[in-house]
């Protein structure tokens, strides 16, 4: 072998061996897989908190037949073949307020899943202006009475519960809820 043939041989051995990452890269990898792993782990707490938070109710759905902001009367029996979302909520609520973007984004991007929002508290001219300031949808905004709080014992704001089709309680969460895990209960 010649003096060329080696040297390229060692050329090619050292192409094939990949360079160490520069430590800069290696401590970003790590970094972020810590990241990752965190909020992963947070967002299985979230979910797990919630769950527990999340009130004790019948296998049945409770009735609920309530008045909209615009008057109507909106009652969940006449919803039954849909999946429904029922929000409870109140305007000194930080999380529901934090929360409302979420809802009323799931609310647009599904018009198949009715979302009732359920204000536990609140004069009808204050609803509705919140209402309007939050861009809630019209017709779904509701006003609970002393029947509806007896019927769903909530006792942290704000609570989502999933109505099945077959008017089961399909899922139920306190707390602040996230659009994935929405979707996800709603599947």
């Amino acid at each position: 072998m010649g003096g060329d043939d080696l040297d390229l041989r060692l050329r090619d051995e050292d192409e094939a061996t990949p360079a160490p990452p520069s430590p800069w890269r290696a401590r970003l990898g790590r970094a972020l897989r810590e990241i990752a792993v965190t909020l992963g782990i947070g967002a299985v707490t979230f979910v797990i908190v919630g769950a527990l938070r999340a009130p004790e109710l019948p296998a049945q759905a409770p009735a609920l037949a309530l008045r909209s902001l615009e008057g109507e009367v909106v009652d969940l029996a006449q919803l039954r073949g849909q999946t429904v979302v029922v929000n409870f909520w109140a305007t000194w609520c930080g999380p529901c307020r934090i929360e409302l973007p979420t809802l009323t984004s799931f609310a647009a991007e599904h018009p198949d899943i009715p979302v009732l929002f359920v204000a536990v508290d609140g004069a009808p001219g204050a609803l509705t202006a919140f209402a309007e300031a939050h861009g809630m949808p019209r017709g779904r905004v509701l006003v609970s009475d002393a029947a509806s709080r007896a019927a769903w014992p909530v006792e942290s704001l704000p609570t989502t519960v999933v109505v099945a089709p077959d008017g089961t309680i399909a899922a139920s969460h306190g707390g602040l809820i996230f659009g994935p895990q929405l979707w996800w209960m709603t599947r």
